[in-house]
């Protein structure tokens, strides 16, 4: 690593962290409904939005009804973008090329994807979709499913301050306000500074060139930044093309480079912040962000070693394969780690050439639940499914009934903390044995082997964690994948969801315990190495047997000379 290289990961932690409060305390105020800097701009626009879809902001749900509203709401969208892609070829804005419709299995897949805020994709965008799929199908998905996630965590802060109480906010009220001054506000921001880099935004042809050679090359075009701008800060990930931020018209400079790559942690980092502060309890807050700060350091420290560790069998140079030329290793491996820490999925190298121990990072990234920030809420509300455990085993050791910022936790909420965890890692391990014994699994492999083996659970753990990069090396554009990822898709995201409702609705009843003396602090050092240490525990036990088979064992053979 250069000099440069050292000066760019520390800016860009240290912006990380310094951006964290800022933007933590305006969502706060947002989502409290308080008054804020945007209140005149969006105020009015707000109530005419209420006053359309009929309903009273002042009136709150319970859990169940909290649950409906979201599960309908994403059904709605969910239909809409099927319809949509299956007739593309004869709505407007469609370019020369004449996309036709997308079979109904990718189509399907496609539509999961987007809805669940994965934004896995078995297509090319540039050859599958026309622009008006991309705008009124993917870009609005991308708003509404990182404003999903947002509404969820604020549902459930409001169950652990909320007293004795059935009541945990309103859906509509929250997907609203996340939306309209959130997400909106900072995208036209992004979009803008993305494309005065050099980002394309038109509705132009494709433009048809002559290259060096003599040949004759077609240019896609199209109105990138806007869908850009979205993909990164609502965690979603999916390219406007099909090589996601590698190409050059969706990542043209290393400050394009270097904006999108923050903006992919902003949101789900300053959550933490905005977190802390709405139950009360700020200190509580750092200390998740610092939980996540030292899990996703240790995962680019372990990367970066391994992507630069020299050794004699490759004339001890660092590896470039698959690697993005034009702004090297460190901001390959760094987009690496950030998007798979962050329920993002966009790159800008190909994971499949990553070394072996590097591609094992980015998979217990998503192994362990998204939760190192994490997605657009749902980062923060997977690591307080982490928490309920790490109290409920700290009560044990001290013979107390566990509590959790005054609210005490009870079976209920142990049992649906359990299968929100269960949820994922049953995907990621059930579904790659199904594809690792039937020959619809293995006929999509590109290499043999433990990489193989990698290749097909990081798949399956793209979609468990919602997150939607790829190996690159399995060929998924298969009823088979594409109907088992889209499975995937929906129990990793609605199997969290739902138990996060309940657990909000059951705390939202129950008093508040005043703090004593055996009260287990959850703002200290000891409990950010409890917390940690039950992550990696439940991350080890569930995962480690099979990431010995893949990636592990893909390192030892790397070094001994042996590829696959």
């Amino acid at each position: 690593m250069e000099i440069n290289d050292y000066i760019q990961v520390f800016l860009f932690l240290f912006l990380l962290v310094a951006l964290t409060p800022l933007l933590g305390s305006f969502m706060a105020k947002v989502l409290n409904g308080e008054q804020n800097i945007l209140s005149p701009v969006f105020g009015k626009s707000e109530k005419i939005i209420y006053k359309i879809i009929g309903i009273d902001e002042n009136q709150s749900m319970n859990w169940k009804k909290y649950a409906l509203s979201l599960l309908i709401f994403n059904l709605a969208g969910f239909a809409f973008l099927f319809v949509l892609l299956m007739v593309q070829k004869w709505l407007p804005l469609n370019p020369p090329q004449h996309m036709d419709n997308m079979n109904w299995h990718t189509a399907l897949n496609t539509s999961v994807s987007y809805v669940t805020n994965t934004n896995w994709q078995s297509y090319a965008g540039e050859t599958g979709l026309s622009y008006f799929s991309q705008m009124a199908g993917l870009t609005v998905q991308n708003f509404l499913s990182a404003a999903t996630g947002i509404a969820v965590i604020v549902a459930l802060i409001r169950g652990i301050t909320g007293k004795t109480t059935e009541r945990i906010g309103n859906f509509w009220v929250d997907i609203t306000r996340s939306t309209l001054y959130i997400l909106l506000p900072l995208s036209v921001i992004l979009a803008i500074l993305l494309a005065g880099q050099g980002v394309i935004q038109n509705f132009n042809d494709y433009a048809e060139v002559t290259t060096l050679q003599g040949e004759m090359q077609i240019i896609p075009q199209g109105p990138a930044a806007s869908q850009i701008a979205i993909k990164q800060l609502g965690t979603n990930g999916g390219g406007f093309f099909g090589t996601n931020s590698a190409h050059p018209f969706e990542n043209p400079t290393p400050f394009s480079n270097f904006l999108q790559v923050l903006s992919i942690l902003l949101i789900p980092a300053a959550l933490t912040y905005t977190y802390g502060k709405m139950v009360k309890s700020q200190k509580h807050g750092w200390a998740i962000f610092t939980a996540m700060f030292i899990l996703f350091g240790a995962g680019l420290v372990i990367s970066l070693y391994s992507e630069f560790h020299q050794s004699e069998i490759w004339n001890n140079m660092a590896y470039m394969e698959g690697k993005e030329t034009r702004f090297g290793i460190v901001n390959s491996v760094l987009w690496s780690t950030a998007t798979t820490a962050a329920s993002n999925g966009s790159v800008n190298a190909m994971h499949d050439s990553l070394t072996p121990l590097s591609g094992m990072v980015a998979m217990i990234n998503m192994m362990l639940g998204e939760v190192i920030y994490g997605g657009a809420g749902a980062g923060l509300y997977g690591i307080v499914i982490f928490i309920i455990l790490t109290v409920f085993i700290a009560g044990l050791m001290v013979g107390r009934t566990p509590e959790y910022l005054g609210k005490k936790i009870e079976a209920f909420e142990v049992k649906m903390a359990i299968i929100a965890i269960l949820s994922p890692s049953i995907v990621i391990l059930l579904f790659s044995a199904i594809a690792c014994t039937s020959q619809s699994g293995l006929a999509g492999l590109n290499n043999p082997g433990p990489h193989g083996l990698s290749e097909i659970l990081y798949a399956f753990s793209s979609a468990a964690g919602n997150n939607g990069s790829a190996f690159a090396g399995l060929n998924v554009s298969t009823v088979f994948y594409n109907l088992m990822i889209a499975l995937g898709m929906l129990i990793g995201r609605y199997g969290i969801i739902v138990p996060v409702l309940a657990i909000a609705g059951s705390l939202a009843q129950k008093k508040i315990i005043p703090v004593s003396q055996g009260t287990f602090k959850t703002d200290n050092a000891l409990f950010v190495g409890l917390l940690i240490s039950i992550i990696m525990i439940v991350g080890g036990l569930t995962f480690f047997p099979a990431l010995s088979l893949g990636p592990v064992v893909d390192h030892i053979l790397m070094q001994n000379g042996v590829l696959f």
